[in-house]
């Protein structure tokens, strides 16, 4: 397996800015390579713009971003992007069958998915294999969740970004995710970023935290932190959500 020690994403002194708006303020840390780190902070505090950064959605306005000790600069769009996969809260769908949304990542390199392969996929989120020639709109939310996350898994990325993706969920819905995403990190060895609102859930799935709040990391560490902070804000900002 990996070593946790080797760093998947590196941001050095990262701002970002948008319409004279800070959002971002010299971001300094990493993301260890083959881990869970979840972000957890207040609404507004930039973490899905940091998400953005860091597959090249948005440039940051200074400081530098590395993705495998190589500057995210230094990388073709579609490299990066296959490399660093995303699953958002929405699983937007195009119309039609589970199968032509499974195969768009390829297809959109001009190369189709086999049978075998769209299996293995579907097998791998926990969905049976039957549900290929099923129309999207028939899935449940747990459901067309597990074929965003199958989706973005077919480029075979390095690291994955999961933004909120069980907030809308059941919960058996959202403890099959998690298993599932603990799965796909002790399976495969992919770092995987999570941006979740659910403290308990950081908890349960962190092996690292980032607080975020304000755009700027307040405190960063072992999971364990979430039980011990050192800032008085996040003690408040802990303390508020799980009242």
């Amino acid at each position: 397996m990996t070593t946790k020690n080797n760093i998947a994403i590196q941001f050095n002194e990262v701002s970002y800015s948008s319409d004279g708006m800070q959002i971002l303020s010299n971001i300094t840390g990493s993301f260890p390579e083959g881990s869970i780190t979840t972000l957890v902070g207040p609404s507004g505090a930039g973490k899905s713009t940091l998400f953005k950064l860091c597959n090249g959605l948005q440039s940051p306005n200074s400081g530098e971003i590395y993705i495998k000790e190589k500057n995210i600069n230094d990388y073709v769009p579609t490299e990066l992007r296959r490399n660093v996969g995303m699953a958002l809260q929405q699983a937007t769908m195009v119309s039609g069958s589970v199968q032509k949304n499974l195969a768009l990542p390829l297809e959109l390199k001009g190369e189709q998915i086999s049978a075998d392969t769209a299996k293995d996929f579907m097998n791998m989120v926990g969905l049976d294999e039957t549900y290929l020639q099923r129309n999207v709109k028939d899935l449940s939310g747990g459901q067309r969740q597990k074929l965003s996350i199958a989706r973005t898994l077919v480029n075979r990325p390095q690291i994955l970004l999961l933004d909120e993706i069980t907030s809308s969920l059941d919960r058996v819905s959202q403890q099959d995710i998690e298993k599932l995403i603990i799965n796909i990190n002790e399976k495969y060895s992919t770092t995987i970023i999570w941006i979740t609102h659910n403290l308990q859930q950081a908890r349960e799935i962190g092996h690292y935290t980032w607080v975020m709040m304000a755009g700027e990391v307040v405190e960063s560490g072992e999971t364990s932190l979430l039980d011990s902070p050192k800032t008085e804000p996040v003690q408040q900002f802990i303390k508020g959500e799980e009242q």
